[in-house]
């Protein structure tokens, strides 16, 4: 499957709701594989949202395996037309996303979720977790709502430029 090239701001797909997805097959099933080539492709990616490589669809992919940050770990894992059932004790931490190369953030985000969504089969998935896993979880979902976490952070004094490491 083809590694996509990611979208970035200003592109208003990243700021519109992405579309529920009607039909599961061999479509959601190239989708998921370019979404998890994508997200490997990138050094440091632990997720990527559909609207994130130019698909208007709900749909995602996490994985935080190995992460220092990580508690909880659901393993590589990609969730179709997904909806948060709990999320709770929200706690600030910084963000960074692939389509807001230039910035980082700090967000409030609830440490404690469950999610329920479809595989590219049809399906379905739960999935609860904590701590930064949590914290990937809502920062794809919110790019399937149009929203990014520059919409989330804390105060303007709450962004900052990305550190460049050599």
């Amino acid at each position: 499957m083809p590694v996509r090239p990611v979208v970035v701001l200003p592109n208003p797909i990243l700021t519109n709701p992405a579309q529920l997805v009607e039909r599961f097959g061999s479509d959601t099933r190239d989708l998921a594989h370019d979404l998890i080539d994508t997200m490997r492709s990138r050094p440091a990616c632990v997720g990527l949202a559909a609207p994130q490589i130019g698909v208007h669809l709900r749909a995602f992919v996490i994985d935080v395996t190995g992460h220092r940050k990580a508690r909880s770990c659901a393993g590589e894992t990609v969730l179709f037309n997904p909806d948060i059932l709990r999320a709770e004790a929200p706690e600030l931490a910084r963000e960074g996303c692939l389509s807001v190369p230039d910035f980082t953030g700090d967000v409030a985000r609830a440490t404690i979720v469950v999610v329920r969504g479809f595989t590219a089969d049809g399906e379905i998935r739960m999935i609860e977790t904590d701590a930064f896993e949590a914290r990937a979880v809502l920062h794809e979902m919110d790019h399937l709502d149009g929203r990014l976490f520059l919409d989330r952070v804390a105060s303007p004094e709450s962004v900052f430029r990305r550190r460049i490491y050599q």
